[in-house]
């Protein structure tokens, strides 16, 4: 799997997609240091404390998105070993339009029959990252435009739906519910969902400081997954800054 990566491709990515928060961390040290030498000692001390946070915090984001992105097995898709689709099966990719994964679960599950979707509405889903993204990269080929509250396909469709990263990226907790009741519906009866995230947890704002706000809460994954009728079967870490939930159908829901 690791060839049809480059190397440094993720904190590559990570770094020209969000350029403006790393231009504002070195405006702010510049704007800094040129007053500091002006100042009482208090405030020259106090503005040198604030110019190493800024650094520290701004290194250690990058230090872990290259980590995550490019020595973590996130992208070498082991830790998906318990998944083993038939042969024929359809799995679908789901993804805001920013799309590292298909070619992977391609690679991955050779034998199935992968369906590739892309849920981006600008009015909607407005950062600025995935608009950047969405210009650098190529759609996969083949990959259908659809919109969150309707999935063109039939009940019970897919045997595995996968979201890798992406899912956050509906921002409003209603139009997430509604989506993931239209994957529930599209999913067979004895399917998964996988949904990989950063979360806005304690590690994740250690290692993005404000940044993790992008991010979203644990509990409010679980109101949506509980809302949409699925539940978690396996919940688990590929790195102390990534979850996946790997998700089944309710048989009591409606």
């Amino acid at each position: 799997m690791e060839q049809l990566r480059k190397p440094f491709q993720g904190i590559w990515n990570v770094t020209r997609f969000n350029w403006h928060f790393y231009l504002l961390s070195v405006l702010l040290i510049l704007i800094i240091l040129f007053f500091n030498p002006g100042l009482p000692f208090f405030y020259r001390f106090f503005g040198n404390i604030v110019c190493y946070l800024i650094a520290g915090t701004t290194i250690i984001s990058l230090l872990v998105s290259f980590y995550v992105y490019d020595v973590s097995r996130l992208y070498k898709l082991n830790w998906l070993a318990e998944l083993n689709p038939e042969a024929n099966s359809r799995i679908a990719n789901i993804n805001a339009g920013f799309d590292e994964t298909s070619i992977l679960l391609k690679t991955k599950f050779s034998n199935a029959e992968l369906f590739v979707f892309d849920f981006y509405d600008p009015l909607l889903h407005t950062e600025i990252s995935i608009k950047r993204a969405r210009k650098a990269y190529l759609p996969f080929a083949g990959t259908r435009q659809i919109s969150t509250s309707n999935l063109p396909v039939a009940d019970n469709y897919f045997d595995e739906i996968f979201l890798l990263l992406s899912a956050h990226e509906i921002r409003n907790q209603e139009e997430r519910v509604t989506f993931f009741n239209e994957l529930r519906r599209s999913l067979k009866e004895t399917g998964h969902i996988i949904v990989t995230e950063h979360l806005r947890d304690i590690p994740n704002f250690m290692a993005y400081n404000i940044g993790f706000f992008h991010f979203i809460r644990k509990s409010s994954w679980l109101k949506t997954f509980d809302m949409a009728g699925l539940v978690i079967s396996t919940e688990k870490k590929i790195t102390p800054f990534i979850t996946t939930f790997i998700l089944t159908k309710n048989g009591d829901a409606a």
